[in-house]
């Protein structure tokens, strides 16, 4: 399946090209954080290697050329449910905290999302692509989960939302690229009540599937938000996101 991903990007945008529309249209492809097989330090990034030369590297040579962003899903939960008794939970909800700081660069972190987002930066410079910007396709956080996802509650969920909004409309970029603030999708607008998995995956959503609010939330209503929050030109993504984490476990 994989094989197929790039030649279907291209074929795309060769369409687009041919409608002289490929200079306001993105394409891309969403990509789950587990693609990395090293996040901590952020400096320290790297693509997990089955895939590195295979798979992601010519995704970026394109993306480099074409100029459209790099997918990846920031989900900060995943790591502190795996994790609690290490991992900071005022860390991950943009709460303050001491943070950690990555020794390599002398960069202080004082929320999980920026480092990994550099993570994901630091892993694609290695692999010599410098001007490449991310675009976070999905992150949020659940409002209900089984007895083992810690973490898992409207507590926690309406805190990550809030501080995430506040994190990225202040216009402040992560330590590693200070001056790109990344476009965001939230996930997920409706609780999907019918979705297999662990509770938390039917509880990502603002709203419950009657259309009544989860928990109380509001988005800054800026000119700086709706430029963060709301894609500046039309993003065309092929809905293939790869689940390494399944794939390489």
């Amino acid at each position: 399946m994989m094989a197929h991903v790039l030649p279907a990007m291209q074929n795309v945008y060769s369409a687009l090209k041919n409608q002289g529309l490929h200079r306001s249209i993105f394409v891309s492809t969403a990509h789950s954080f587990s693609i990395l097989s090293s996040s901590f330090p952020p400096s320290s990034g790297t693509f997990n290697p089955a895939i590195a030369d295979l798979y992601i590297k010519p995704i970026l040579q394109f993306l480099d050329v074409t100029g459209a962003p790099f997918l990846i899903n920031v989900y900060p939960f995943f790591a502190y449910k795996d994790n609690p008794t290490k991992i900071s939970l005022d860390y991950v909800l943009f709460e303050k905290s001491d943070g950690v700081l990555d020794e390599n660069t002398g960069l202080h972190y004082f929320n999980m999302f920026d480092a990994q987002m550099d993570a994901v930066y630091s892993a694609i410079s290695a692999l010599g692509y410098h001007d490449i910007t991310l675009l976070v396709s999905e992150t949020g956080w659940p409002s209900l989960g089984d007895p083992d996802e810690v973490g898992a509650n409207i507590l926690n969920a309406q805190t990550y939302h809030a501080n995430l909004v506040k994190h990225v409309t202040s216009s402040n970029g992560t330590p590693l690229k200070p001056n790109i603030t990344p476009e965001i999708y939230l996930f997920a607008l409706f609780n999907e009540d019918q979705k297999p998995g662990p509770t938390s995956e039917r509880n990502y959503g603002l709203f419950h599937p009657d259309g009544s609010k989860v928990y109380e939330f509001s988005f800054v209503q800026s000119s700086n938000s709706q430029r963060t929050f709301r894609c500046s030109s039309i993003l065309i993504v092929l809905t293939l996101i790869l689940y390494f984490r399944t794939l390489f476990s």
